[in-house]
């Protein structure tokens, strides 16, 4: 269904995207219609309504970050936002996204290395800390409030009580002073629209400071609980160490530093995936069960022996 919304950020999407060329090929798609994010391309050029309440002073910052890293983060074409219909917009160049289609191209030494980079780079003032987290937590609280009877949910809230205050966003992080992505993966990532251009991280909303480790989380969780090849997570352990990222020692057992985060986003994601079976009242996957399952595993061993939980 077109919204107001909808309607007008495709109009300044296309009023952007004229602005920069006097020879637009023109073409309008709708990327992303969620509550929580609206994005429309029109030729080159991308208009994103960030999610109702996002404060500008956090916003802004990450904008400006993002402005003055654009070897690591895709620059957004102005560094303040716009109001459009009580949500704040941003504008960014087009760069072209992670082939789902060709698993075996995927590219994680660059993302590896990307965020080694982001994470040996000074912490900007005024930048507020990264949401991973929060969203973690926002996650285990509409699993709380729409899949309560959910056979998969007391398993998942087991899990979710063995991990630290930090990981549950009930008390501030361990780490102050890294810059972090907040919420890698691998739709993160973008080929800069210069031909031929680098991999760059895109999406800002999450940017900020934190524990590193929590950026290697997603990819450790997938390795974890069987999803991700031993040897595509090896490559991406190897680049970021080759690369002098701090969230892991040098060499040797990643998975001290690892394990909370990993832990974290494996128990989000099955939060998630339970919440929305329930809402689409619907079996869970086997991809989804796989996360179920490893929240079984955690909840019934102790932190000692969580490391590689799957396992």
């Amino acid at each position: 269904m077109t919204t107001p919304l909808l309607t007008e950020l495709t109009t300044r999407a296309k009023a952007k995207a004229h602005s920069r060329t006097d020879t637009c090929p023109c073409g309008t798609a709708t990327l992303a219609d969620r509550p929580d994010a609206t994005v429309v391309r029109h030729a080159d050029t991308v208009a994103k309504a960030h999610a109702p309440n996002t404060p500008r002073t956090d916003l802004t910052p990450r904008l400006t970050t993002a402005t003055h890293l654009p070897r690591i983060l895709l620059p957004p074409l102005a560094p303040t936002p716009v109001d459009l219909h009580g949500r704040l917009v941003t504008f960014w160049p087009y760069g072209t996204p992670v082939d789902p289609d060709t698993p075996d191209a995927a590219p994680w030494e660059p993302a590896a290395t990307l965020l080694a980079r982001l994470h040996g780079t000074p912490v900007p003032t005024s930048l507020p800390s990264m949401r991973g987290p929060a969203k973690a937590a926002r996650a285990i609280a509409r699993l709380r409030a729409t899949a309560a009877a959910h056979p998969a949910t007391p398993p998942v809230l087991q899990a979710w009580a063995t991990l630290p205050a930090w990981a549950r966003a009930e008390a501030p992080m361990p780490d102050t002073t890294t810059l972090c992505h907040g919420d890698l993966h691998l739709g993160q990532l973008v080929r800069h629209p210069a031909p031929d251009g680098p991999w760059l991280l895109i999406d800002v909303d999450d940017l900020g400071t934190g524990v590193p480790a929590w950026d290697l989380a997603r990819p450790a969780a997938w390795y974890a609980c069987g999803l991700l090849p031993p040897d595509e997570w090896t490559r991406f352990l190897t680049a970021y160490r080759t690369a002098g990222g701090p969230a892991v020692p040098a060499d040797g057992d990643p998975w001290p530093a690892l394990d909370v985060p990993a832990r974290a986003l494996t128990v989000q994601t099955a939060a998630r995936a339970t919440a929305k079976a329930a809402a689409e009242d619907r079996p869970l996957d086997e991809v989804e069960l796989s996360m179920i399952d490893a929240c079984v595993r955690m909840a019934s061993l102790p932190p000692e022996l969580t490391p590689e939980f799957a396992k």
